[in-house]
């Protein structure tokens, strides 16, 4: 049997809704805790929003919410007869059966908002999908960024007592203990950045920065090469600047140490063609998961890597590069939008609980020079917001063909120590490696 939804009144409880106004008017110390969880727009009534709204407007200025304050509040923002006059808040407080269950409460409203929430994406989807102009992929993405956003919207902050940390921490560590594995996250398959790192950590976003030609991708490549193949790790690659056809390319040639200009030419011995073909065996079982989508916007690299971890049970994403990844608002400047990139990175980190790599150019001043913190291009935001920054460093030689010492300066991490480490280059095939006698951290 159809059910027309037109008819139907959205999900909502006013009186949760009051009960939740007229408990905070009673125990005002409870708002800390409420606040956190509600919104004014989580509120289906109007005049429990702007109610709602002015009692934040009081908290932010360290005022006492109650009847008095919340109506001369009101009165100052010319809302006192919208939010229902006088007579309606002094009925708030004489309509709480207890201001005890004053979270019970906060929960309802916040159900009945969600719900409304989803009829109204469900509804704007299924208006959508009678238009034959939008491919039907573009209708999943753009549902699932909402749906997303939604719970992203209302993730709800928690305090965590120290026996809870406790806990935990001891467990890890016992874990650990038993298994004697010496990196806690994923190792990149040098030595020695292992040894400093433990591997990459779940949840960090770490940022590796180099001048342009200097072989940010390579490396990249290079880390999951030995991630992908040889650990059989899930990795997840955003390259916004090659197409993915490209990336296999390097990648054959990297694994089968054949030159990139043999491939490109097809000037190939017959045990090149081998050697590729050994390679791509190993690497055609290889978990490794690709978007080459240019100047990708922020929310749909979120949803892709959300997918990628859902789907493919991904474990570190890799991006090719900052500087590439677009914002919802192109007029913001350059360094807000930069930031934005970083700060969301950040949380996507810790929402997805894997390390987040993301490659980033330098400025122009580092040229020739070993790059430092502030010289990471867009942001000072990016510094901050990272866990670990390292930069890659090499000299530019005129005949780039036999192998050449290279470093990874590891110039800032959160929490652990900091130094440098010789790897080497082979330019003819585009890869990094464990420097000689280095393989031993």
């Amino acid at each position: 049997m159809d059910v027309n939804f037109n008819d139907k009144v959205p999900p909502h409880s006013l009186e949760a809704e009051q009960a939740v106004l007229g408990s905070l008017l009673l125990n005002w110390e409870a708002f800390s805790e409420v606040v956190t969880v509600l919104k004014a727009d989580n509120f289906y009534s109007l005049q429990n929003q702007l109610i709602y709204d002015a009692l934040i407007k009081l908290y932010t200025q360290n005022i006492t919410g109650d009847s008095l304050s919340l109506i001369n509040e009101l009165t100052k923002q010319n809302n006192l007869e919208k939010a229902g006059g006088p007579a309606y808040i002094a009925s708030l407080t004489s309509s709480v059966p207890s201001s005890a269950n004053v979270d019970y409460y906060a929960q309802i409203v916040l159900d009945r908002y969600e719900r409304r929430e989803l009829i109204k994406i469900s509804s704007e989807l299924k208006a959508s999908s009678f238009e034959l102009n939008i491919k039907g992929e573009d209708l999943i993405e753009n549902a699932e960024k909402k749906i997303f956003a939604l719970a992203e919207k209302n993730e709800n902050t928690e305090i965590h007592a120290a026996k809870q940390m406790m806990i935990k921490e001891i467990d890890i560590i016992e874990k650990r203990f038993r298994s004697k594995n010496l990196f806690t996250g994923i190792p990149t398959g040098f030595a020695k950045l292992d040894t400093y790192t433990s591997g990459f950590q779940n949840s960090e976003l770490i940022i590796i920065g180099a001048r342009p030609s200097i072989g940010k991708t390579a490396l990249a490549l290079s880390m999951m090469q030995y991630i992908a193949v040889e650990k059989h790790i899930s990795c997840g690659f955003f390259s916004l600047e090659m197409p993915y056809e490209a990336i296999g390319m390097r990648i054959l040639a990297q694994e089968a140490r054949v030159s990139m200009s043999k491939i490109r030419s097809g000037m190939l011995k017959r045990e090149d063609i081998s050697k590729i073909q050994n390679a791509a065996g190993r690497w055609f079982e290889a978990p490794l998961y690709v978007v080459d989508t240019p100047n990708m916007r922020l929310i749909d690299l979120r949803a892709m890597a959300r997918r990628m971890v859902t789907k493919h049970d991904v474990k570190i994403i890799f991006i090719d590069y900052i500087g590439l990844i677009t914002t919802d608002d192109p007029s913001k400047a350059t360094y807000d939008q930069v930031a934005e990139i970083s700060k969301s990175l950040k949380a996507l980190a810790r929402e997805l609980q894997i390390p987040v790599v993301a490659l980033s150019q330098v400025a122009r001043d580092a040229e020739g020079e070993e790059p430092k913190l502030n010289q990471i291009r867009g942001s000072g935001a990016v510094e901050q917001d990272a866990d670990v920054v390292m930069f890659l460093h090499r000299d530019r030689l005129k005949e780039e063909t036999a192998a050449q010492e290279a470093k990874i300066i590891l110039a800032k991490q959160r929490n652990g120590a900091t130094g440098d480490i010789k790897i080497m280059f082979i330019p003819s095939y585009s890869k990094f490696e464990n420097a000689q006698n280095d393989d031993e951290g």
